[in-house]
């Protein structure tokens, strides 16, 4: 099927989308209101995991997107992409406890998960507090360098025949006689299209507001801070069992500012030879600028786990916003009431791992073929995008 579709956003998840697309055949028209991946996209990390994945579809999609990312590494032109594995650590025995549970139900559906108890872990990650209880590992995860692997995708895409149009803002969706037409730009023009696909992250809601189409999807808060270059303390990706639920809204022990700003740690190695820290998740509107108390609970939290941290310099930090839903799945659907809609967004902290995954069941439903992935988990009517209602 030859298709002309315009996709807005050039995020992580519209990059993918345009090149799945090009690689189909379809002539494609990328638009961006900024730079290309110069929102969340460059202002995260770059997590392939599937160790933070509920047991089900949510790691099934996972490692999906991880097969298809390693595919894709072995095609494109670098991004710095590892596969080291990752770790969660454990704060206390309750969490140990925890833990054993999360590797058995993940080895039951299939996951490369392992327990590791006090010695493991200490064997694994030799840096780590000496009263870390235990924690576990899985195989298949893999990291990389986010902005980069935006940038790569869509120029592939470009070489394909996309035209891409960075600083290119879309005021509405047009639609006319029940189906997408194209777009209208901020000037009043309209660009015309068969389908239309809107990869916007957090901006997407408004752009369905146009078409009178609610989608709740809302911006949470992310920090993250930058060590200047020196000595690593491993080469895997390290979080603590607490990130899981930080993420997932669950009831965790921690301390008061740590659980105040959804603190927890995460320790990332780069090929630069430093290294990211975080994380934090708020609900404080559209402010990306970094607060101070919360840099200084991530730093803290780190040291709990590393204490030869207290000798890092960290360079600087900064924050993103991340396209969050009730659910905690994204949005990736045919817009029904609408024809040539399409909706792919609402990842949260997740949009760098499920982009593979994504753009290529994007390509699925643009040109009717059969998806990648189920489709019925993502679709953007599904009783439990309204479960948890909205945050101020």
């Amino acid at each position: 099927m030859s298709a002309n579709i315009i996709v807005v956003g050039g995020g992580v998840i519209g990059a993918a989308s345009a090149y799945y697309l090009t690689q189909s055949g379809a002539s494609v028209t990328l638009l961006d209101q900024g730079d290309i991946g110069g929102g969340t996209s460059s202002r995260c990390d770059g997590n392939v995991l599937a160790i933070d994945k509920d047991p089900g579809f949510d790691s099934q999609m996972a490692l999906k997107s991880q097969e298809l990312l390693h595919q894709l590494a072995q095609e494109l032109p670098r991004f710095e992409y590892r596969r080291p594995g990752s770790y969660l650590v454990c704060d206390n025995g309750d969490e140990v406890e925890m833990a054993r549970e999360w590797v058995r139900l993940q080895q039951e559906a299939g996951l490369p998960f392992a327990f590791l108890d006090q010695q493991a872990i200490h064997h694994h990650l030799p840096h780590l507090s000496e009263d870390v209880p235990g924690g576990l590992v899985c195989g298949s995860d893999a990291t990389l360098n986010p902005l980069l692997y935006t940038q790569v995708l869509v120029a592939h895409a470009r070489q394909s025949g996309a035209v891409v149009r960075p600083h290119q803002a879309v005021k509405a969706l047009w639609i006319a006689d029940g189906g997408v037409r194209g777009v209208q730009l901020p000037s009043g023009e309209l660009m015309e299209s068969d389908i239309v696909v809107v990869a916007a992250g957090i901006w997407t809601p408004s752009l369905l507001e146009s078409a009178g189409i609610p989608i709740p999807i809302q911006p949470r808060k992310g920090h993250l801070l930058v060590s200047g270059k020196g000595p690593l303390f491993g080469d895997a990706k390290v979080m603590e069992f607490g990130y899981l639920m930080s993420k997932f809204g669950r009831e965790r022990v921690a301390p008061a500012e740590t659980l105040r700003y959804g603190v927890a740690l995460v320790y990332e190695p780069t090929e630069s030879h430093n290294f990211l820290l975080g994380s934090s998740r708020e609900f404080v509107g559209w402010n990306t600028e970094p607060q101070v108390e919360v840099v200084g609970a991530i730093a803290r939290r780190a040291m709990r786990f590393y204490p030869g941290m207290r000798e890092v310099t960290i360079m600087r930090s900064y924050a993103g916003l991340r396209p969050w839903t009730p659910d905690h799945f994204p949005i990736v659907s045919r817009i029904d009431p609408i024809s040539g809609l399409i909706v792919a967004a609402g990842h949260e902290g997740d949009g760098i791992g499920l982009a593979a995954v994504t753009g290529h069941l994007v390509a699925d439903l643009a040109l009717e073929r059969d998806p990648v992935i189920p489709v019925e988990p993502l679709r953007w009517d599904r009783p439990t995008l309204k479960g948890e209602g909205v945050h101020a």
